[in-house]
């Protein structure tokens, strides 16, 4: 019998935001592919760029959710980003915090004081709040200024929930580049740092996430596998024109991909279809013979986009227009 995808790692590094959940709503399937990894031994470690909730109000609400979960399984890019300012400031240092107070106390742990405006400040922390607004913004330009060291939690410039994308921390942290010039030191992923604190002893992890310059990148920044799921921010589009560091190793609809063979999940030609290139870029035709036509086109593509450097698509025959329809992929 053929071993699925979760029988070759030891741990799963899941993203939260259009991963496991988006907003107050779970992704179908994902509850059931957690709770499966975990009766086959295989530990999730949830690791968020979000950082406006404490570790258990993250775990609190992925239990409602029915997800099996310990505060301790949670790490968010607070944790990682108060961490990262404590190695950068001596103890006791002033530290402008915006975001949450799930952010400041987090600064606070790590020995640090927390403060609310420039005056004095030696550095700046900023993470995603939805209450951040032009009066915090000035006092973090004003410090940055004035040479305060700036950790930012997260740059994602989107955060998916139930209402579409909207903005992110990175949409905030760019208000304070523009107005500075300087670059933020940064604690979440694309970095390795949140991912391998969650990795925490194990071995062999698996990358899950929906954000190509995120979570994938972040998987290329440890060294491990990624299996990208097309339930939240990234999609067909964004995977033909990714360059080789935001490429998964997987593609799957969503975590019910985690029990599929891997060699059914890889970008890589795939029975019934073929992408060929042609005079407009590339050429689709078949009809698929998988369980998945239109996803087993993608991944089909995928490996020919990369291969050829193109992403424009077109379709010779109905079949093939249909999946790049269901795609997003017509023109």
């Amino acid at each position: 019998m053929t071993e699925d995808l979760l029988a070759r790692h030891d741990i799963l590094l899941a993203d939260l935001d259009g991963t496991l959940y988006r907003g107050p709503v779970v992704v179908p399937g994902a509850v059931a592919a957690v709770r499966d990894a975990a009766q086959r031994g295989v530990p999730t470690a949830y690791v968020t760029n979000n950082a406006s909730r404490s570790p258990a109000d993250v775990a609190e609400h992925l239990a409602e959710l029915g997800f099996p979960v310990r505060t301790a399984d949670v790490r968010t890019s607070a944790q990682a980003g108060a961490a990262l300012l404590a190695e950068r400031v001596p103890a006791g240092a002033s530290v402008l915090v915006l975001g949450t107070e799930a952010l400041a106390e987090e600064v606070r742990a790590q020995g640090l004081v927390v403060v609310g405006t420039a005056a004095g400040a030696d550095a700046v922390i900023q993470g995603h709040s939805p209450d951040t607004g032009w009066r915090q913004l000035t006092e973090a330009v004003v410090a940055v200024r004035a040479g305060a060291v700036w950790v930012a939690t997260n740059v994602d410039l989107t955060l998916p929930t139930d209402r579409g994308a909207l903005p992110g921390n990175g949409s905030m942290v760019q208000v304070v580049r523009n107005a500075t010039g300087v670059e933020p030191a940064v604690a979440g992923k694309p970095g390795a740092r949140l991912l391998r604190e969650g990795q925490g002893s194990a071995r062999r992890p698996l990358v899950l996430g929906d954000r190509l310059d995120t979570d994938i990148a972040g998987a290329h920044a440890l060294g491990e596998p990624s299996l990208l799921v097309l339930t939240g921010v990234s999609q067909a589009p964004d995977l033909l024109a990714a360059p080789p560091d935001l490429r998964p190793t997987y593609i799957g609809a969503d975590l019910a991909a985690l029990a599929r063979d891997p060699a059914e999940l890889t970008p890589e030609p795939r029975p019934g279809w073929r992408a060929t290139p042609g005079a407009d870029g590339l050429v689709l035709s078949g009809s698929g013979a998988g369980a998945e036509p239109s996803l087993d086109a993608l991944r089909t593509l995928c490996a020919a986009a990369w291969q050829h450097g193109t992403d424009r698509v077109t379709a010779e025959g109905d079949p093939a227009a249909a999946a790049l329809r269901e795609l997003g992929l017509v023109r």
